[in-house]
């Protein structure tokens, strides 16, 4: 027997060897990436991450084998992806120096190459997955790591540069698609601007930490930068502390503080009430609104929003309804609705205005139930329905509500929700005329012209038309 035969079986075996390292080694890297972008992306702890980054990974290697840093490393380097798949690990192994010299140009030029892989991605065709000789598995695989790998390179790209600012914002939402130059970079601009004394921007980070707008919700930290906005003179930062205030969010409930800051923000806006009467009846309002009072805070609600002996001023309306409406006042959720339906105050916003609608007119009030049968007759958060229009109409004008007996009339007149009726129509928009209503009043003189539901009576025409005239011109 040839020695070339003898050697054959101990060349394969050394072949299965190196072969089933290679297999071994090319699972290992997939599992140590895929579990280090796991634990990167769980991180909350960011003012101790290296610490804990570097001590997981020494862990993860001895736990393995006691694997060296220095050869995986190597292996990182030398695979066929590296590229794709390891640049934010083998950075974070620079950065650090675990296995190699400590290089923190080389960490940042590699988390940057793993970012710049979501710019090539779209840009690998057919014939380089052909040549990697790969099926619809192994391209998942491929993708999946590609994608981590990105992420994990925003991450600690972004953490590299910004731990300190995102140390400060204590709950940051690490948003792993965001671009470095949208978001973050906004919300770093921000901290950085309120940390200057810029009002505007303490304002904002405070309304951030309140509706959890990038941030976790945090309500002690709000009501430090309201707080510092409001000292600086911002009239929206004073009026918001001294909502924290009165309701005794992120700080101790304090009815004083609260009615001393929504008086500076009132100064502050030059919204100062002259009448000395009518100022101290504004400011007895104002305390019994303090105290939960939804009368009061509906008061100061319609207070803001005529600007009658005060400013106008639609968003303190708006906070003000909400607060009333929210306790039970019936005439504030109809105004509310009101606010949500134009905008006024708050972002449009129709089905929100449907629901404080539909609050008000179970309630009673006939304000909202007429509000209501608009929204069913025009469709306005609400599917369109002639006849539920029709049945908040005739509850609104039953109750003595003008607007509501004009619009049943309007039903009546042209057979919407009801079969057509004019001598009803007729009746309800002579009611509607009386309470002073310019539209019924308009149309009660077209009903006198065209012997709608009536005699034919050109003088009494003129005279409701006239009086429409200047009942529109008196409002």
């Amino acid at each position: 027997m040839s020695s070339n035969l003898l050697d054959e079986p101990v060349t394969k075996k050394r072949k299965i060897e190196k072969n089933n390292t290679f297999k071994n080694d090319e699972i290992f890297l997939k599992k140590f990436f895929k579990d280090f972008y796991r634990m990167i992306i769980e991180t909350k702890d960011f003012k101790y991450f290296e610490k804990i980054s570097n001590e997981w990974i020494k862990f993860y290697l001895e736990i393995n084998d006691n694997k060296n840093p220095k050869n995986i490393l190597e292996l990182m380097k030398n695979h066929k992806q590296s590229k794709f798949w390891f640049t934010s690990l083998i950075g974070f192994f620079y950065q650090h120096g675990m296995g190699c010299d400590l290089d923190k140009e080389k960490a940042v030029e590699l988390y940057r190459l793993a970012i710049n892989n979501e710019i090539e991605k779209n840009s690998l065709n057919e014939n380089f997955f052909k040549q990697l000789h790969s099926n619809e598995k192994d391209r998942v695989t491929f993708d999946s790591l590609r994608n981590e790998n990105i992420i994990t390179g925003k991450c600690l790209l972004s953490l590299f540069y910004y731990k300190d600012i995102i140390i400060d914002i204590e709950g940051f939402k690490y948003n792993r698609n965001w671009n470095e130059s949208s978001e973050q970079n906004e919300l770093t601009k921000l901290v950085i601007l309120a940390k200057n004394n810029d009002s505007e921007s303490q304002y904002n980070l405070a309304i951030c930490y309140q509706s959890g707008n990038g941030v976790e919700i945090n309500y002690k930290k709000a009501f430090k930068w309201f707080l510092n906005s409001a000292k600086n003179e911002n009239p929206n930062a004073q009026f918001s502390l001294a909502i924290f205030y009165m309701d005794g969010i992120g700080v101790q409930k304090d009815e004083e503080k609260a009615f001393e800051w929504f008086l500076k923000s009132d100064q502050n806006e030059h919204l100062v009430i002259q009448n000395k009467n009518e100022r101290e009846n504004f400011e007895m309002q104002l305390k019994l609104a303090i105290t939960n009072n939804s009368i009061a805070q509906n008061y100061l609600g319609d207070y803001y929003q005529n600007g009658k002996e005060i400013g106008k001023n639609e968003k303190k309306a708006f906070e003000w309804y909400l607060k009333a409406a929210e306790g039970g006042d019936k005439m504030a959720q109809n105004s509310l609705g009101h606010c949500y339906q134009y905008g006024k105050g708050i972002d449009k916003d129709e089905t929100k205005a449907f629901v404080w609608y539909l609050k008000s007119a179970v309630a009673g009030c006939a304000k909202g139930q007429c509000s209501l049968g608009d929204c069913y007759a025009k469709a306005i958060g609400t599917n369109k329905n002639n006849s539920k229009a029709y049945k908040w109409y005739l509850k609104s004008a039953l109750a003595g509500y003008a607007q509501g007996q004009h619009n049943l009339g309007d039903c009546y007149q042209y057979g919407k929700g009801i079969k057509k009726d004019e001598k009803r129509a007729f009746k309800w928009y002579l009611i509607s005329a009386y309470a002073g209503y310019a539209l019924g009043q308009r149309n009660l003189g077209y009903c006198y012209a065209h012997a709608i539901g009536t005699i034919k009576n050109e003088t009494k025409a003129f005279e409701w038309y006239l009086k429409a005239a200047q009942n529109k011109k008196e409002s």
